[in-house]
């Protein structure tokens, strides 16, 4: 059963990564939010860091886990780190060497051979065209075997740490009639003929990030690169499961991202306690509801609405660490979070009136940085969507 409170060793990654975010990441924020596109250089040090602290972090001695035994794992390390390190800055996360979501997916779905070829790499997700942003069932990117190889063609726009990575997952079609049973994803390695960076997004918020749009011009990758079977599903049930492997990708980085959202969040309330109380406001929860001020009652409730997104996101990753399907749970931690995260640093914006608005504070950061989390991994709505289908056992044709 999963356990409400945080373990010994996870409440001290939270504090870890709340150091670093500390004293690494929100002295450079507003220096790179203001130079949008430069690389956030300092960031190389503290990726050091992460990664040296995040070994024996979510491993687990087989020998040790008795038959049965409940697991804190790797995907509950990640939401915990990452709501740290997002307590700092999320823009200059995202512009971390190795910060790749692509990583993910090939964690998730990759061969051995794969994940241990890939495991230092940089990888980004490449989803998102100018004709498909929330359908991933109609990408147009195309796949087209060739002996030994595979050639890509098509243009994918968004795409996070696009210039900065080394490895691009790029999801294709092998054959767009077949629609979502012919998506595949493969591994790109940047700097193969044929992919190019065309531009650099201008953006409200995670500036630190570089967004990119990228194409693909008879890009020949080797056939080994495709992430899954090549082979293409001929029954409804059959491509069903097919794309549902595809999309399980989301199932590992929906919980990350929400957790990004829940640091965020953490970060305004934590600010605008700080002004709040210089004005003589602040919580006391020795006081009855009856007895509160109308802004004490709102950071109450901004306070409820954060521990309740926390915990659906640590109950996505508990389910993904012991082995448990957690689609449901992954779109209802990444609605929550996502949801909450933009109407808690805006509020907090707003309560702290013309200190919040002013780059005085990092508070109007916060409120920008926090809309993406929102959008990104799957849209608010497009979350929703997938809830309502599990909970009425509706399928995507069925309930659109």
């Amino acid at each position: 059963m999963i356990n409400l409170e945080l373990s010994e060793k996870h409440q001290e990654l939270l504090n870890n990564t709340r150091m670093l975010a500390e004293h690494m990441m929100r002295p450079y924020s507003r220096k790179y939010d203001r130079e949008e596109h430069a690389y956030p250089t300092e960031m190389e040090e503290v990726a050091k860091l992460i990664r040296g602290g995040r070994e024996g972090v979510g491993k687990q001695d087989k020998n040790e886990q008795p038959e049965g035994a409940v697991v804190n794992g790797a995907n509950m390390g990640a939401v915990i780190g990452l709501e740290g390190l997002c307590w700092g800055d999320v823009g200059l996360f995202l512009g971390m060497p190795g910060s790749g979501l692509g990583n993910a997916a090939i964690n998730a779905v990759g061969t051995p051979e794969q994940r241990e070829k890939y495991a230092k790499s940089y990888a980004a997700m490449c989803i998102t065209e100018p004709g498909t942003g929330s359908d991933s069932a109609n990408i147009s990117t195309t796949a087209v075997a060739d002996g030994d190889e595979w050639i890509l063609n098509g243009e994918k726009i968004y795409v996070t740490d696009g210039e900065r990575s080394d490895t691009l997952v790029v999801w294709a079609t092998l054959d767009k009639s077949l629609g979502k049973a012919a998506i595949k994803s493969f591994i790109v390695e940047k700097g193969t003929p044929g992919c190019e960076v065309t531009r650099l997004e201008h953006k409200m918020g995670i500036r630190a990030s570089d967004t990119a749009a990228i194409t693909f011009s008879d890009c020949r990758i080797p056939r080994e690169n495709i992430l899954g079977t090549p082979e293409v599903a001929t029954t409804a049930e059959a491509r069903k499961k097919a794309f549902g492997g595809v999309m399980q990708t989301f199932d590992n980085t929906r919980p990350p991202v929400a957790s990004m959202a829940i640091g965020v969040a953490r970060a305004a309330l934590d600010l605008a306690q700080e002004l709040l109380a210089k004005e003589d406001v602040s919580l006391d929860y020795d006081k009855t509801p009856r007895n509160l001020s109308a802004i004490e009652a709102e950071l109450y409730t901004m306070e409820a609405e954060w521990s309740a997104a926390r915990l659906l996101v640590h109950k996505a990753a508990w389910m993904a660490d012991n082995k448990q399907p957690n689609s449901k749970e992954a779109s209802m931690c990444k609605a929550k979070a996502g949801r909450m995260g933009n109407a808690v640093t805006l509020r907090c914006v707003e309560l702290c009136q013309s200190l919040g608005y002013s780059e005085n504070e990092l508070l109007e950061k916060f409120a920008r940085d926090s809309k993406i989390l929102d959008i990104f991994e799957g849209t608010q709505q497009i979350q929703q969507l997938i809830v309502a289908r599990q909970v009425l056992g509706k399928s995507s044709s069925e309930l659109k």
